[in-house]
């Protein structure tokens, strides 16, 4: 076996598409929108966490312009370097979100964009849970996915195939909610990342809280 095929499916896949993926997803106007509204909510030097960080833009970057802090974690090696060079401010680690030790109440702000679609359903719901436990009281979380009823199917992502997991609009709102946070809005839209081998794809975000008040 060779050892790519013992690293995680996403590793393998992100380490192949590297600053192309940057080119393709950074100006993305949704995701753009949902840091706008996390950054327009979070504390003076705030601590933050992105999941999924990639090569650090556009997320950890605009975090950071906004005076915040940002651990970011990713599966991908390549993309770990990319990020650390080209958003050397943050703190980014190559490490699985599932296995990651997590403070309760360490975070107040966590983005989560399109970083669970490689996962299991179980996996997801308990990576959720153990990310609004992060959060603090108060602090938000922005999430996006690929809204759909589909399991261990695979389907093509801009030229290679990959094996995807995700829930149906209503079950993703669902699931955030099962994990303890509030969502206090909902959008949804199609876009087209700019690459040859990329097709339109539905695109959910959530914006959420961690009340206050607890759970």
């Amino acid at each position: 076996m060779r050892h790519e095929d013992q690293r995680p499916p996403a590793a393998v896949l992100f380490d192949a598409l590297g600053q192309d993926y940057e080119k393709a997803f950074a100006h993305a106007p949704a995701h753009l929108s949902a840091l706008e509204w996390l950054i327009e909510r979070l504390p003076p030097a705030a601590r933050t966490l992105d999941v999924g960080s990639g090569t650090g833009r556009p997320t950890a970057a605009a975090l950071i312009e906004a005076g915040h802090s940002v651990l970011g974690v990713d599966v991908s090696p390549v993309m770990v370097e990319l990020a650390a060079r080209q958003v050397p401010e943050a703190d980014f680690r190559c490490v699985d979100i599932r296995i990651l030790p997590l403070e309760a109440d360490s975070f107040d702000g966590v983005c989560v964009f399109f970083s669970l679609l490689q996962m299991t359903r179980a996996e997801q719901s308990a990576v959720t849970r153990r990310l609004a436990l992060a959060l603090r009281p108060g602090g938000h979380l922005v999430l996006a996915t690929v809204p759909a009823d589909v399991e261990d199917v695979e389907v093509v992502f801009m030229g290679r195939p990959v094996r995807a997991t995700s829930f149906a609009e209503e079950n993703v709102t669902a699931m955030v909610e099962a994990a303890g946070l509030t969502v206090l809005s909902r959008h949804g839209t199609t876009f087209v990342p700019d690459h040859p081998g990329a097709d339109p794809e539905p695109h959910l975000f959530l914006y959420c809280r961690r009340e206050e008040t607890g759970r």
